[in-house]
């Protein structure tokens, strides 16, 4: 162990403003994959002492400072359904208060901006993760009219940017000139469970690219099976009633509304099959979440890289909706399931491992540090 650098650690700070939950169990709130990724790297990191790890989150009656798992968490935002002037006034506050010499930010939105004006203004390092194939191919630029140059500027201001996949790489330097480097999701390995499968699994919040109401019509279309819906309420979704009581008319299906972290691993263990409707993602943190409980995985359209492919993880229909049913009876195959699921467990473990993730990490927040201050 370097003595010196134990007594100066790098300063990391992880912005994040839903995160808290993950951090503190008992605050029954909605976050997501972007949440559960820097909740392990923050944790992570926190466990060498070259490094003083802090996170930026929301208010949510928590102290103004706490350390949670090695993390001194710091509140910021009061409202999280609009960001306004006076939230950019707690955020920068919170901002000079962690001191960091590298902040590190994941999510497309006017907190990235602001993130990358201070780490300007400041002389900072700021590293942008990429949460979306959206923020890559330049949908959310097109989309959002002012916000979405605002981005691009906050994009092309960080000192290094990360994706999840290869394909995003050749995305954003096509789009916007950016050069980013691929880190998979990382995950905390599970031991194995001899839990009993005995449902379909579709986990993910209810914002429309994840396109729920394709489980419900797969439920619908196969009243002999089983299935179970595990779906928070996204942000700013207003058709979240009308989705719900859909769902509660279909007798083989169970509609969840949200649990707690540290439990849905646990219904992973017991699905037979996981379920991605979405239409594009980054790299899903469910993904990783299925193969670490060796349950396959069948995509309707999302393959990040073509990885389930690849590694036989699982099958992807490339958005034709009978092949998609054809393959659900497959992978419903014991012998099968079995098979794609160990595969999926063994690419996992050799890809998305904490402890070879995190090491990506510190070498980037090495190199970032040379010659500074």
């Amino acid at each position: 162990m370097n003595k010196s650098a134990v007594n100066n650690p790098i300063r990391v700070c992880f912005v994040m403003l839903k995160a808290y939950p993950v951090f503190n169990p008992e605050v029954k709130k909605i976050f997501g994959g972007a949440e559960v990724d820097f909740y392990y790297l923050a944790t992570e990191l926190a466990k060498d002492p070259d490094y003083q790890v802090s996170c930026i989150v929301a208010d949510y009656g928590q102290p103004t400072t706490e350390i949670r798992r090695g993390v001194t968490l710091i509140k910021s935002v009061r409202d999280l359904q609009k960001y306004r002037l006076r939230d950019a006034c707690y955020l920068w506050r919170a901002l000079r208060k962690a001191n960091a010499q590298i902040y590190v930010r994941e999510l497309s939105s006017l907190v990235t901006v602001e993130c990358a004006v201070f780490t300007r203004l400041y002389r900072r390092k700021f590293v942008y993760r990429t949460a979306h194939t959206r923020e890559c191919d330049g949908t959310y630029l097109r989309r959002h009219r002012f916000r979405g140059p605002a981005f691009a500027w906050a994009m092309r201001r960080a000192d290094k940017v990360i994706t999840q996949n290869a394909e995003d790489v050749k995305l954003l330097q096509n789009t916007i000139g950016v050069k980013a480097d691929v880190i998979k999701g990382a995950h905390v390995p599970r031991r194995k469970s001899d839990i009993r499968r005995d449902t379909i699994l579709w986990a993910a919040r209810s914002t429309s690219f994840k396109r729920p109401e394709l489980f419900l019509k797969l439920a619908n279309q196969m009243p002999d099976k089983h299935f179970t819906m595990i779906c928070p309420r996204a942000t700013d979704d207003d058709r979240y009633d009308e989705l719900v009581e859909k769902a509660k008319k279909i007798k083989n299906l169970d509609f969840i509304p949200g649990v707690p972290f540290r439990r849905l691993e646990d219904y992973f263990e017991r699905a037979k099959v996981f379920i991605s409707t979405s239409e594009s993602e980054g790299f899903p943190n469910t993904y990783i979440h299925a193969c670490k409980c060796a349950t396959p995985i069948l995509t309707l359209k999302v393959n990040p890289d073509n990885f389930i492919s690849k590694y036989q993880c699982g099958m992807c229909a490339d958005d034709d909706w009978d092949r998609f049913c054809e393959m659900l009876n497959t992978l419903l195959e014991p012998e099968t399931a079995e098979i794609y699921g160990q595969n999926g467990r063994r690419y996992v473990d050799e890809n998305h491992n904490i402890g070879k993730i995190i090491e990506d990490y510190k070498k980037i927040f090495r190199q970032l540090m040379q010659g500074s201050d």
